[in-house]
Formats: structure tokens, sequence, C-alpha cells
């Protein structure tokens, strides 16, 4: 009966470690994935910017300046979208 019991108690142990493993796997699977999303957003940014720069030879303006400029044309160009741009 108490070697019966011990088995019980070391499969217990184990399947509790294994849980662990697979909750550690998950989390890190979780945050790779994460981690991916924040890279190609900063990637998608960072191009973006560099397009806004080059268009409207914006590299000597503040952010400030910057978003006053966008919101002169904003409502224009948001107008004037083609239906291929459009969400």
């Amino acid at each position: 009966m108490a070697n019966q019991y011990k088995k019980l108690v070391d499969q217990q142990a184990h399947l509790k470690q294994k849980i662990e493993q697979e909750d550690f796997k998950l989390r890190q699977s979780k945050y790779y994935e994460n981690q991916q999303t924040r890279k190609a957003r900063s990637r998608r940014l960072i191009q973006k910017g560099a397009l806004l720069e080059k268009y409207f030879q914006a590299d000597h303006l503040s952010v400030d300046q910057t978003e006053e400029l966008l919101k002169i044309f904003a409502d224009y160009v948001n107008a004037h979208k083609p239906d291929k741009l459009k969400k």
C-alpha cells in the first residue's frame, strides 16, 4: 500500500513538473510572438516616417511641426484617397 502511494506521489510530482515546463514554453512562445509584432510595428513606423520626410521634405521639422503639417492636409488626403487604399 505504501509503495503504491509513493508511486502516486512521484507521478504527481512528475506531472506537476511537466505542467510547469509546458507553461514555460507557452509563456516563452507568447513573448516571442509579441516581440516579433513589436519589431514589425517599429520597422513599419520607421519606413513610414522615412517616406514622410522624403515626400514632404520634413526632415528639418520637429515632431510638433510635422504633426501640424499633417493636420493641414489630413482632411484633403482622406477625402480624396483612392478606393484601393481605403480600409
